[in-house]
């Protein structure tokens, strides 16, 4: 079971060691890294979170896979963790390092679904726009959905924007299943 306060813990002790050692850079690419493996590798994924194997084999497969691709500080603070088997929680430590990265260094992500993907020079201005008004530099995630019709969502952080097609509809469905006019001949 993930606890959100043991991921937020851990990934504040690895911001803040990591900050002493002036190696923020590298753990958050590293980290990317780890959690990108992780994402990408189903398998990898199982094996960690199942409780039957034992951990010196998930040692040894980790070993295996990040021993000399990662800093000192991440591949032995992911080797505590295994060791105190909080391997159900990589991937949720690993977002928590990412917020709090993203809050020291003004990033703010967004995410803006189309139904069709965005030219390089739409993309642009959407990001300088979104810049302009946050003050933030902003790191857009695209998304394609084609039930939206058209238009466009964005999301950032507490901040939602439907502009597509599709809820527009749904607007003008309900106010016209609200109508009390009726029409008589």
């Amino acid at each position: 079971m993930k606890n959100p306060k043991l991921s937020s813990r851990y990934a504040k002790a690895l911001f803040d060691f990591a900050g002493e050692k002036n190696q923020v850079e590298e753990v958050h690419g590293d980290l990317q890294l780890f959690a990108n493996t992780l994402k990408e590798n189903r398998e990898l994924q199982v094996l960690l979170r199942n409780p039957v194997v034992q951990p010196h084999q998930k040692h040894q497969v980790f070993e295996s896979i990040f021993n000399g691709t990662l800093h000192d500080i991440t591949y032995q603070f992911l080797d505590v963790l295994l060791r105190k088997k909080r391997e159900p929680s990589l991937d949720t430590i690993c977002d928590e390092f990412f917020k709090l990265y993203n809050a020291a260094h003004n990033i703010r992500p967004a995410t803006i679904t189309t139904a069709k993907p965005l030219g390089e020079t739409l993309r642009n201005k959407i990001v300088a726009l979104l810049t302009e008004q946050t003050g933030a530099t902003v790191v857009l995630t695209e998304a394609v959905d084609p039930d939206i019709i058209g238009g466009f969502v964005i999301k950032m952080d507490d901040y939602y924007l439907d502009s597509s097609i599709l809820s527009k509809i749904n607007r003008l469905r309900q106010e016209f299943s609200q109508n009390s006019f009726q029409v008589q001949f």
